[in-house]
């Protein structure tokens, strides 16, 4: 009895892990942050968020606004995906990233949407607005500003920080 939930998470975990196309996941991750750069927005993927949860896109923009882009891939990908709804807490705006032949249809009507590839993106739906308090948005933007920092050493000295 003790080890089926275990083989349910297991199971579930596999099923995430196979729902995602990561090369199909990269393209769209490139093509939206070349958007994200063309409408003033600077952006990092796999950020770790205060609840644990980790976006595949934190974007900031120059006035403080705070973006969360999920990335789907496959329709797979977005039904196995339970923990979306987590990431309102941590933007004033979440989107989703999908390549163009994804039937954006299935997507909640209330989040933006962008559309990419490995070149470019297009926002075809803007995001409801619900701005973040004052305290949560230094928070992540210090979060942001860390791990970028982190990012960029590793770049120039790949055993920093390693201590």
């Amino acid at each position: 009895m003790t080890d089926a939930p275990s083989s349910a998470m297991n199971n579930t975990a596999t099923t995430e892990v196979a729902a995602r196309d990561d090369a199909r996941a990269r393209a769209i991750l490139r093509g939206t942050q070349r958007l994200l750069r063309s409408l003033n927005f600077e952006s990092l993927s796999e950020v770790s968020l205060g609840n644990g949860r980790r976006a595949d896109v934190l974007a900031l923009a120059r006035d403080g606004t705070v973006w969360i882009v999920e990335i789907k891939s496959s329709i797979a990908d977005f039904r196995a995906d339970r923990k979306w709804h987590e990431y309102r807490d941590y933007c004033d705006a979440l989107l989703f990233a999908v390549a163009p032949d994804f039937p954006s249809e299935i997507l909640p009507g209330d989040t933006g949407l962008i559309l990419a590839d490995a070149y470019a993106g297009e926002l075809v739906r803007e995001a409801p607005q619900h701005p973040i308090g004052t305290a949560r948005r230094k928070a992540l933007t210090l979060s942001f500003a860390r791990t970028a920092a982190m990012r960029l050493l590793t770049q120039v000295d790949p055993g920093a920080g390693m201590e």
